[in-house]
């Protein structure tokens, strides 16, 4: 009999503790529906010519949900703590400028069909590997997230199995190891500049 009651505890234990991890997943899941809903909604049809504004309404929801200081951090490296927090701040508004930017390039890549093959959910963090599809283009689009001040938020994006946080890492590095960090600001400013012109 008190082997029975274990096991029932046990098992009600198991059972449920996978609710929440579920209600997570589905929770990240209408996150980056209704993002891609909106989206789709101000592209209208194929060939419109977009004004200012709404192109500024995209650029903002592909964008705020990521959070740009953790993938900021990441593509600094260690460079991140070894300088000051003036610095810090305006590296990572650099950094957002450009990936905003960047966003806009390609329109049309937002209008492709997304299915979900996997999200998994632990501690915090979660893990989203989805499928775009525009015509017959088949693009694997993942997603690092994490819970930051109670918000699911993007901490990185992988697509064909290239990251994101590590490509800009790679380059970055690449930068302060030959010329330094002050170059490497440098660089970004005027492409920040660039951006908002």
């Amino acid at each position: 009999m008190f082997k029975i009651i274990i096991t029932l505890v046990t098992l009600s234990f198991a059972v449920f503790s996978t609710v929440p991890a579920q209600s997570e997943a589905d929770e990240i899941r209408s996150i980056l529906d209704e993002r891609d809903e909106e989206i789709k909604e101000l592209l209208g049809p194929e060939g419109t010519d977009y004004t200012g504004e709404q192109r500024e309404m995209i650029k903002n929801i592909v964008n705020d949900i990521i959070h740009y200081r953790s993938m900021a951090q990441f593509a600094l490296g260690n460079t991140y703590d070894e300088i000051s927090e003036e610095e810090q701040e305006e590296f990572v508004d650099l950094f957002a400028t450009i990936i905003r930017d960047n966003s806009l390039n390609r329109l049309e890549i937002y209008r492709a069909e997304v299915t979900y093959e996997n999200i998994e959910v632990n501690n915090g963090s979660a893990y989203v590997e989805t499928m775009a599809q525009l015509e017959n283009v088949r693009t694997s689009v993942d997603y690092q997230f994490e819970r930051i001040n109670g918000e699911w938020m993007i901490t990185d994006m992988t697509i064909d199995d290239v990251s994101t946080a590590e490509s800009y890492n790679r380059q970055y590095q690449n930068i302060i190891r030959r010329h330094g960090f002050d170059a490497l600001l440098n660089s970004l400013r005027n492409r920040a500049a660039r951006a908002s012109t």
